[in-house]
């Protein structure tokens, strides 16, 4: 018999598969977009033909395509093309000269939109003197600027007349934090308070049809860039289902997309969401964009104290000793919500960052299982998970979705502190999760985390530290995981936890031929080391879609 003919070959020293059953091999074919072999390079020396291309890494390494289960791709895309790009390590006055700067070549009634501020400064934003020193820098223009978690904004006086928030006219919805000296709204919008500055800005013209297409498209290439070649958005509006559809009916979709539908949170300023978005998906299924997912907030984010925790948080004027925060749902809202996705056979993506709500979730999975659905279930965040919870996972066979960006590097940490005292020390119990046999999935969350870079992500599993050396300290270093078991969490666990277990995630015959091409094996050397290895090539169906200058 003879061996069908590959169209690509790769060879290399170290070549990790992300399947068990043959981790390490020496050799891989691919023909037509897909892993053809995998095996010594004698037995898939077998498949070279005349038309043979034969890739040899030498020393380098080569790794599954890297799978991010949770980010914000055209979110990210936009802000680097369209808007104001801010690090959220930057100072109050750096903020404002860089507004100062763009405003200088605006016209004088455009929007300066832009992110994003750390949470830690929202207090320093939080006074008529912050606002009014925005208004100054900006020239009179409306000016919005997120807070590093995506939940919260910072708007200043121009920007809050058009929406119609005065000290006489507060949202109903959210937290508009007010001046204590003068009672006016600072600016600092809390969760859906921000909503009617969005709507404002919305109203405004916002972006058109091709600038959506082109956030989308910028925001795959930065993924492609790291060697992500599968990702979940966390949370799309139509714009971004057609942008992604657009993309792949032309041919320039470089990754396998699911999105996530959102049900029930408007801090995006997105419409529509809930049921009239669930009927659009199908819509924009393509062969590469999957809108398999609907995204429910189930919590906040605690440094706002807006997740839900089974213990109170640290005592303050406002809340006083015994508040726990609250759900934005009832278990029996939820479990009409999953089970109405269910049959339609989505799955649900559930933003828990108290251990509070992933109870809630896991108790209401115990009764959608006895029901008898499957519908794939993520917690997404994990951080907080009681200990009694954390076996749930694997019998109910929900996936914890984590965001090892979130707690290093950054201010997070800090913040977590501050509102929940020695519990911040116990976040992300990703070693006991592995052990009690549940699906642990990686994401970036970016742009709420700064970069997607995936070996930040695998370094910091490993080491359960900073891997840029920017935050102090280790966090709970009894729950660090093996580099080998970290890039399972961002390849093949990643990958089915969003349903495309089947088409990616691991090099194995009969699945997409998406893979990275690393400067060294990363996982090999010393954890320290991880995050700086090059990305010397990304490939996608065995298209090169990525390479170092």
């Amino acid at each position: 018999m003879v061996a069908a003919e590959a169209d690509l070959i790769v060879t290399g020293s170290v070549i990790r598969t992300a399947d068990r059953r043959h981790p390490v091999v020496e050799s891989f074919a691919v023909r037509a977009g897909l892993i053809l072999a995998v095996g010594t390079r004698e037995e898939v020396d077998a498949h070279r033909g005349p038309r043979t291309r034969v890739l040899d890494v030498g020393a380098a390494a080569v790794y599954p395509g890297f799978v991010d289960v949770h980010n914000h791709h055209a979110m990210a895309g936009r802000t680097e093309l369209f808007e104001l790009s801010l690090p959220p390590s930057l100072s109050l006055d750096r903020i404002l000269d860089l507004v100062r700067d763009r405003a200088s070549t605006l016209p004088p009634d455009a929007w300066i939109v832009g992110g994003s501020v750390s949470t830690t400064l929202l207090p320093t934003l939080a006074n008529t003197t912050s606002r009014r020193r925005l208004d100054e820098a900006a020239g009179g223009r409306p000016v919005v600027i997120v807070e590093d978690s995506r939940h919260n904004r910072w708007a200043n006086t121009r920007a809050l007349e058009l929406a119609g928030i005065t000290a006489d006219s507060i949202p109903s919805a959210g937290v508009t934090v007010l001046d204590p000296d003068d009672g006016t709204p600072t600016g600092v919008l809390l969760e859906a308070a921000g909503i009617p500055v969005q709507e404002a800005y919305d109203r405004s013209g916002g972006l058109t049809s091709d600038q959506h297409v082109a956030a989308s498209r910028r925001g795959v290439e930065i993924l492609n860039s790291f060697g992500i070649t599968t990702f979940q958005d966390a949370g799309v509006s139509t714009d971004i289902l057609d942008a992604l559809a657009t993309l792949d009916r032309a041919q320039e979709l470089n990754a396998w997309v699911v999105s996530s539908l959102l049900i029930n949170d408007e801090i995006f300023g997105f419409d529509p969401i809930g049921e009239p978005l669930i009927a659009r998906g199908e819509e924009f299924r393509t062969r590469h964009h999957r809108p398999d997912f609907v995204k429910i907030f189930l919590d906040g984010v605690p440094p706002a104290r807006t997740a839900s925790f089974l213990e109170p948080y640290v005592a303050d004027a406002v809340h006083g000793a015994h508040f726990h925060g609250e759900t934005t749902m009832t278990a029996e809202e939820l479990y009409a919500w999953l089970r109405s996705v269910a049959e339609r056979g989505l799955g649900a993506k559930v933003h828990c960052t108290g251990d509070g709500s992933a109870r809630l979730v896991l108790d209401v999975a115990e009764s959608i299982r006895a029901d008898g659905f499957t519908t794939p279930i993520q917690i997404a965040h994990g951080q907080f998970l009681a200990d009694d919870d954390i076996p749930r996972l694997r019998g109910l066979d929900v996936s914890a979705d984590i965001s090892p960006f979130i707690w290093f590097p950054g201010v997070i940490p800090q913040a977590l502190a501050e509102v929940l005292g020695d519990r911040a020390e116990h976040s992300q119990p990703n070693r006991a999760l592995l052990d009690a046999g549940a699906l642990v999935a990686g994401g970036s969350d970016w742009p709420v985390s700064e970069s997607p870079n995936t070996l930040e992500g695998l370094q910091g599993l490993v080491t359960r530290a900073d891997p840029l050396g920017r935050a102090p300290g280790v966090l709970w270093p009894e729950q660090a995981i093996t580099a080998e078991e970290a890039l399972e969490v961002f390849t093949i666990n990643a990958a089915t936890a969003m349903g495309l277990g089947t088409e990616t995630g691991s090099l194995t015959p009969g699945k997409s031929a998406d893979f990275v091409v690393l400067a060294r094996d990363a996982i090999a050397g010393p954890a320290d080391e991880i995050v700086h290895t090059p990305v010397l090539s990304t490939w996608f169906e065995g298209r090169e879609v990525y390479t170092a200058s």
